[in-house]
């Protein structure tokens, strides 16, 4: 923070040659204070599918293809990483991104009747 002195006069009035300040001239100082604001990156979450014995493999790419803009190729690999590990990463995004992708995916999953899971966590 920085902190800047500012001296301000009340009376305009030129002494006249001869006529010293009485004092009654109203001298104060104002402080002006800067703040500077610091941004930050905001916190990144991993979008997370899990793993079912249930949800067709070829439901879990078209799933990637449709929110998290995957091609057929990249959809593959991670259906295939989820059905072996258990999980995949589908992307990385701000809070509300995530947010709003899992919440997409798990309607979405439900109006199909699959229980496949979709989860964030903070990367």
């Amino acid at each position: 923070m920085t902190k800047l002195q500012i001296q301000r006069h009340s009376s305009p009035q030129r002494l006249q040659s001869g006529q010293e300040d009485g004092g009654d001239t109203d001298r104060g100082t104002s402080v002006i204070t800067r703040t500077k604001t610091k941004t930050q990156r905001p916190s990144l979450y991993r979008v997370l599918l899990l793993n079912d014995d249930y949800t067709p493999m070829e439901f879990v790419v078209h799933v990637l293809e449709r929110f998290f803009q995957k091609d057929q190729e990249a959809a593959t690999v991670i259906m295939l990483h989820v059905h072996k590990h258990g999980v995949g990463e589908c992307g990385v995004y701000t809070y509300e991104v995530a947010e709003t992708k899992v919440t997409q995916v798990m309607d979405f999953a439900r109006q199909h009747q699959h229980p496949l899971q979709c989860v964030m966590e903070k990367n």
